[in-house]
């Protein structure tokens, strides 16, 4: 396998100053270590709130400086496996998510991971979706808090961002200076409580990078289609984002007048939710690869 980066080189905020911890070409392949969200802090239910160091939140390893990546190029990240950790924890309280107005204690559940399923309790055991919160690469202006998602990525929090799955990455500093963290053991679309299955791990992805293209926002590609995934300050302005943006996207590979395109997104696309518990909101807009198909468009 290549180069592999240990969760010791991590990073709170990306930012065009923080210092390559590696530096590969386009085309490697990178073993990348994650502590989990609490930086590992919390291994038993009977945390409490104040025993937390939350200066500790959101480590990202890296970053990986990658050869070649110049501002207005595209860093293309291909997620070839995540491997979890053997336990993660889920944990909400006052003032987190969307219910911590009505929540008194800050509770914390360990989660076991075994034979492919999450357990929650005796009765309930959750299928694996082992996915990505913190991705992305340095922002174009100032540092950003890894705990924000924007146009570099960052804390995203989106349930496609699984194994298998192509994201595309704005480059907005010389050598991208990529990062991830934030692995989850599952997730629901939303992040309602403020926390999925929060768990350590270790992703490996393939680098390359996309010359003569640009985009404003990261795009995610699976076996079923591509969305694109925006944040703005409300779900409504980030969701509208995404819907103009595909559009732009796709039109001039179409035939179809922008009224046509419209038509064939309200029928076939989707507007889908990705997380409404961060500083700000992340939606996406999905189309079905059955649509780029028909016009043999590849966009990256």
């Amino acid at each position: 396998m290549g180069t592999a980066v240990p969760k010791e080189q991590f990073f709170y905020a990306f930012s065009k100053t923080n210092e390559p911890k590696q530096t590969v070409a386009s085309g490697a392949t990178v073993v990348i270590e994650t502590y989990d969200c609490f930086q590992n802090q919390i291994q038993s239910a009977e945390t409490s709130y104040n025993t937390v160091d939350w200066n500790q939140i959101n480590p990202a390893t890296g970053p990986i400086y990658v050869e070649g990546a110049q501002p207005g190029d595209i860093l293309k990240v291909k997620i070839d496996d995540i491997e979890l950790a053997d336990q993660g924890l889920l944990s909400t309280g006052p003032g987190l998510g969307i219910m911590g107005h009505r929540i008194e204690d800050f509770t914390v559940k360990m989660i076991p991971i075994k034979d492919g399923k999450a357990l929650f309790n005796d009765r309930i055991q959750l299928p694996l979706n082992p996915m990505i919160g913190v991705i992305g690469v340095a922002p174009e202006g100032g540092p950003v808090n890894n705990g924000t998602p924007g146009a570099h990525g960052g804390n995203m929090d989106t349930t496609l961002i699984t194994t298998g799955a192509t994201l595309y990455f704005p480059v907005f500093q010389e050598g991208a200076l990529f990062g991830l963290g934030d692995l989850h053991a599952a997730m629901g679309d939303g992040e309602i409580g403020v926390s999925g299955i929060e768990i350590p791990g270790k992703v490996t992805v393939t680098f390359e990078v996309i010359k003569g293209k640009s985009i404003p926002f990261p795009f995610v590609e699976n076996n079923e289609g591509i969305a694109v995934i925006v944040s703005k300050e409300t779900l409504d302005e980030a969701a509208k984002a995404a819907v103009e943006i595909m559009v732009d996207t796709l039109l001039p590979h179409t035939d179809l007048t922008l009224a046509e395109l419209t038509m064939l997104f309200s029928a076939a696309g989707q507007v889908q939710v990705s997380q409404i518990v961060d500083p700000l909101m992340t939606a996406r807009f999905f189309v079905p690869k059955q649509i780029l198909e028909a016009y043999g468009v590849k966009l990256f």
